[in-house]
């Protein structure tokens, strides 16, 4: 009796390496070379992913029915980011990431764009922009104008006048 519960037990838990991927299960091949298909696998709420073939998948199996299986945890340590301690990012396979980093500095990085599909975008700080510029639709500026530390805006006076500048120079 203590035998076959103790069998039981051992069959709950399994370790493997995913082969196939589809959109909500996989098949992974166990520790001891079984290969085993239609393992549901299970995303946190507000996260989704797709696993690449040759990641790691935590398995549990109710009842220790290996005919039925769930991967509670999908990991792969070949893209790992290395974060100090307390820090979360989101990554993939290609460097692109998200991170919460220490001092409350956000850090994303993407290979090729950022899109951000919003009616509006606002900062409640200054926006410092290491490239080039491109405003596609007009721009609305409140405030000074500046071009290398000289006012252009509206206000801006010429030296040789001393007056505001009326229309357009």
């Amino acid at each position: 009796m203590i035998g076959t519960i103790w069998r039981r037990l051992q069959l709950l838990c399994a370790q493997g390496v995913v082969n196939l991927v589809g959109a909500d299960k996989i098949q992974a091949r166990v520790l001891d070379g079984e290969t085993l298909d239609n393992l549901h696998r299970v995303e946190p709420y507000g996260l989704s992913y797709r696993p690449k073939p040759g990641s790691r998948a935590y398995l549990f199996f109710p009842a220790g029915d290996r005919s039925y299986g769930v991967a509670l945890v999908i990991g792969d340590k070949r893209y790992q980011m290395d974060l100090q301690e307390g820090e979360v990012a989101l990554h993939d396979d290609q460097g692109n990431f998200v991170k919460l980093g220490r001092g409350g500095v956000v850090t994303a990085k993407s290979s090729s764009k950022v899109i951000a599909d919003t009616p509006l975008f606002e900062t409640t700080g200054d926006a410092k922009v290491g490239g080039k510029l491109t405003v596609l639709d007009g721009a609305n500026i409140t405030g000074t104008v500046m071009n290398n530390g000289k006012n252009v805006g509206s206000s801006h006076t010429h030296a040789e006048t001393g007056v505001n500048t009326l229309g357009v120079n």
